[in-house]
């Protein structure tokens, strides 16, 4: 989802250890004619019916197993609800009646750093696919590489960020190409053998996402469907997913049968004209009716009122579609927790209106945060789902127990200086000019810009422009009586692009200066130039008064991940 949507001269600490970038392949641009979406289309009609033991498109029908499909899904990440609790939140999916579950694959959570990969806990893929199965779901999988989903750069690692040359993503750029098909050559073997075919759960793969609201790169989307049956093969159906428009039809999809172009639109917008538009960029009879994103609620911003949407007219929305057997996937149904830094951020028409998303993804989805189901649109929805699925569903489970657990009582422990000087384990960055925090090999925490600088009898006046994203400033002095304990001067936010005058001392030695930067969310992107962007446009800053130090001292560190 969704569619709308640093400089000095000192050393640097690092608390975790940094991962020089592996050497990649080269490589070369393949864009062969494409196989059409399943080995079925190439060798019969389009009026015959899938066989048993496949899953397909004839007729503008979804088949299953020779027999009629409708998908009645929701989205449920995986990598949004702990793995403890992933059978509770499908057995309640369940119980709303869906037959499908579509989740995204963020490539940042499963190669945080260069080569470092984590399949493990929560980011367990394929344990979660084989739940799926295992519970009598079938799978929609969204592979990427580039997911949006309110999560940290889109599911883009940040080490993109920090390549050089820059690398230009969601394009034929055959550097970043070069850099999918590492990744791929990693997921994509792990999911193959539960394709449906294999005799798993996934009867779809997506690529890319909504790519009609960023770009218009036909190369690139070629190229991603040349990978993708180089892995998995043309009997699985591989789809984009675009909102209900021309343009971003035009532009996000691929006419014809080598994908199936799929839409997503507002919960208030009539389905079946946007229905009929999908018909024209899909081969004639391979043009079943699905949303990939039926929204059951929206996100939220830092600072919003909780977004909510009215149980009925959500209900009501969703009946449209299926009376006529179309098809429809909640997104979300049960919405989840961005845990740790995870969360992204979007931007409205002016890219200083920066909008980072809540660590709470609830996206007033039928199955809240929590895992309850006793609300309104859990029960709506599903009086629906089960009128038009003509199932008998699972009984609803009950909530899980909850505890109060009183207040709690914060109390001042130390000072934040003092917890860094004791860190033993510190390797030291040093930089004639400021560097980004995924230069220092680092996607979240904090780094610490530390400087020096001569006193001057009027004081010194601090600039740093467009900081990314708050900057907290420090200054010390080791000959006052306070031994060189840095004391707090102040605050430069995001594009404030405000001057911080810095206190007058009597300071028989150096100033030492101390800009603490936190990383907030980063975008999930929604203009093609936003990369280099985050690139180029780091934090500088400059002193009317000259440092006196040529060297930025970076510490960077991770606090309560």
């Amino acid at each position: 989802m969704a569619r709308k949507r640093s400089k000095r001269t000192t050393t640097t600490f690092f608390f975790c250890a940094l991962l020089s970038i592996v050497a990649f392949c080269a490589f070369v641009p393949v864009f062969a004619p494409l196989p059409s979406l399943s080995s079925h289309a190439n060798h019969h009609s389009q009026h015959k019916k899938v066989t048993t033991g496949e899953f397909g498109i004839a007729n503008d029908m979804f088949w299953k197993d020779g027999k009629p499909f409708q998908i009645i899904g929701g989205d449920l990440h995986y990598f949004r609800v702990l793995p403890e609790y992933w059978e509770d939140r499908l057995l309640r999916a369940k119980a709303l009646g869906l037959n499908t579950i579509q989740t995204y694959v963020p490539w940042n959570l499963h190669e945080p750093k260069p080569g470092k990969l984590v399949f493990e806990g929560i980011a367990d893929i394929v344990s979660f696919l084989k739940l799926c199965h295992k519970l009598g779901f079938v799978v929609m999988l969204r592979a990427g590489p580039y997911i949006c989903a309110e999560w940290d750069l889109g599911g883009f690692p940040a080490w993109l960020l920090a390549i050089n040359p820059a690398v230009r993503p969601r394009s034929s750029d055959p550097n970043f190409l070069r850099l999918v098909e590492r990744w791929w050559e990693i997921l994509l073997p792990k999911v193959a053998p539960l394709l449906y075919a294999n005799g798993g759960p996934i009867i779809m793969v997506q690529i890319e996402n909504e790519y009609g609201s960023y770009g218009n790169d036909k190369a690139y989307l070629h190229h991603l469907v040349t990978l993708a049956r180089g892995h998995l093969g043309d009997d699985i159906i591989l789809y984009t997913t675009d909102g209900g428009s021309r343009e971003a039809l035009e532009k996000g999809t691929i006419r014809g049968d080598s994908v199936f172009s799929a839409v997503d639109f507002g919960t208030g917008d009539e389905p079946w004209p946007i229905f009929e538009l999908q018909k024209e960029f899909n081969a004639p009879g391979k043009s079943p009716p699905l949303s990939a994103e039926f929204y059951t609620g929206w996100l939220t911003h830092w600072g919003e009122k909780i977004a909510e949407t009215g149980a009925d007219f959500t209900a009501t929305a969703l009946e449209k579609i299926l009376e006529r057997n179309g098809s429809a996937v909640l997104y979300m149904v049960h919405g989840g927790t961005n845990f740790g830094f995870y969360n992204g951020a979007n931007t409205g028409g002016d890219e200083s209106d920066y909008k980072p998303d809540l660590t709470s993804y609830d996206y007033d989805a039928p199955i809240r945060e929590s895992g309850d189901v006793d609300n309104a649109k859990f029960e709506a929805l599903r009086r629906v789902i089960k009128q038009h699925s003509g199932a008998s569903l699972p009984s609803v489970p009950s909530n899980n127990e909850k505890t109060g657990y009183g207040q709690i009582h914060l109390q001042k422990k130390e000072f934040f200086f003092d917890i860094l000087n004791r860190i033993d384990s510190i390797e030291v960055v040093e930089s004639e000019n400021p560097l980004p925090m995924e230069s220092v090999g680092q996607m979240f925490g904090f780094l610490l810009y530390v400087s020096e600088y001569a006193a001057k009898d009027d004081g010194s006046i601090l600039f740093i422009a467009k900081v990314h994203d708050r900057a907290q400033v420090f200054i010390s002095c080791s000959s006052e009586d306070n031994g060189g304990r840095p004391i707090f001067v102040g605050i430069i936010e995001r594009w404030s692009n405000r001057t911080l005058g810095l206190p007058k001392t009597k300071c028989l030695s150096t100033i030492s200066l101390y800009v603490l930067v936190p990383n907030y969310p980063i975008l999930v992107v929604t203009t093609i130039y936003l990369f280099l962007f985050v690139i180029l446009v780091v934090t500088i800053f400059f002193l009317i008064s000259h440092f006196s130090s040529s060297i930025i001292m970076i510490k960077q560190f991770v606090l309560g991940f």
